[in-house]
């Protein structure tokens, strides 16, 4: 059982232009291994052999809140699971947070370079608090983004302040704790109270140093994703499965952890 935990599509009639305008933010660093569209995402799970995707959408703007909310309803599946990609800075944020909860979510994406907002700005807290004391898993794209420039708005040390500060629930920092910042990650992150996912991915950090996180952080806090499209399922599967890695964590790596935060039986 493989459940990826970072996963992106759009719908159909803007797919094609979502993707090229995504390729053009991108300067030529990724190419897609699919259309960005859930057939798409169906058929490169199948050739993986993933069963489960959780699809974070990102919120440009205050109106898309509502929007992904819908949208994601119509998809939602026993293989797809959408998270809420609601837009952080928005007048109405509470509103958004019950109208997810009212819809049957179980987490929120932010990004914190496409919705230009800093991680650890104390005026995102009480978004932040409200949502994950209502049961909401928050995740957050982390680190390097090739539509930013450095500093980047999220960081370890930012991720650390924010864990601190709030009264528990379940935040996520994706690519294993912020992209291209994987020495802060262990100097910072590592053994606080936050989920790391793995994706963009193995091929970047590598096995010596997703060895020497996991030994840190523990295997129970690590989720398997992939960023797809923007990753290969299959590569990052081969390179985690050839690691050297007890089969106890790679279980919970690919499958334990996630079932339990998206209660799945």
């Amino acid at each position: 059982m493989i459940i990826d935990f970072h996963t992106h599509i759009f719908p159909d009639s803007i797919a094609e232009r979502a993707t090229e305008a995504l390729k053009k933010n991108a300067h030529g660093e990724y190419a897609p291994v699919h259309d960005l569209t859930e057939k798409g995402l169906l058929k490169a799970m199948d050739e993986a052999g993933i069963d489960v995707s959780v699809v974070v959408p990102v919120a440009t703007k205050p109106a898309h809140s509502l929007k992904n909310i819908e949208w994601g309803a119509r998809f939602r599946s026993d293989r797809l699971i959408p998270f809420a990609g609601l837009f952080p800075d928005a007048e109405n944020w509470k509103r958004n947070v019950d109208a997810a909860i009212a819809n049957g979510y179980k987490g929120i994406k932010l990004h914190p370079e496409y919705q230009n907002f800093i991680v650890d700005d104390e005026r995102m807290f009480p978004l932040y608090d409200y949502a994950l004391n209502k049961g909401m898993i928050l995740i957050f794209h982390a680190g390097y983004d090739p539509i930013g420039s450095a500093p980047f708005k999220s960081n370890p040390a930012m991720f650390r302040k924010v864990v601190r500060a709030m009264r528990g629930g379940t935040i996520v920092a994706a690519h294993l704790g912020g992209q291209q910042q994987w020495e802060e990650v262990e100097d910072k992150l590592v053994g606080e109270n936050i989920y790391l996912d793995t994706s963009m991915g193995t091929e970047y950090y590598g096995k010596e140093r997703f060895k020497s996180i996991l030994s840190g952080h523990g295997a129970d806090k690590i989720l398997f994703a992939t960023d797809s499209p923007w990753s290969d399922a299959s590569v990052e599967i081969k390179n985690l499965k050839s690691w050297d890695i007890p089969s106890g964590d790679l279980e919970k790596i690919f499958y334990r952890n996630a079932a339990r935060l998206l209660e799945l039986n």
